[in-house]
């Protein structure tokens, strides 16, 4: 499945900006960064479950904002792109 994760940590703290940077960690070991703050993963059940364990682990909920959204099949029908930036095609061959 395909999974749009957005988030918005405060960052007026140390603390905080340490936070983001986690966060932003464990998106990119997951999925491709498509904007700032939003990425897009493709993934099965188990590790779409394994990424929302991880980032409810490093944010805070009483300060952050943590939104995933499950594009249904097929996805080029729910997915349009404009501009510079074209992600990668995960289902297309591997280029070296």
């Amino acid at each position: 499945m395909l999974v749009i994760v957005s988030y918005d940590v405060s960052t007026e703290t140390a603390a905080g900006r340490k936070r983001l940077r986690r966060v932003a960690r464990v998106c990119e070991s997951m999925g491709q960064r498509v904007q700032k703050s939003v990425f897009e993963c493709k993934v099965d059940t188990a590790r779409f479950e394994e990424l929302e364990r991880r980032l409810l682990a490093e944010i805070k909920v009483e300060e952050d904002c943590l939104r995933f959204y499950r594009l249904t099949e097929p996805v080029d029908v729910h997915v349009r792109e404009y501009g510079k930036f074209r992600a990668v095609d995960f289902d297309g061959p591997l280029v070296i």
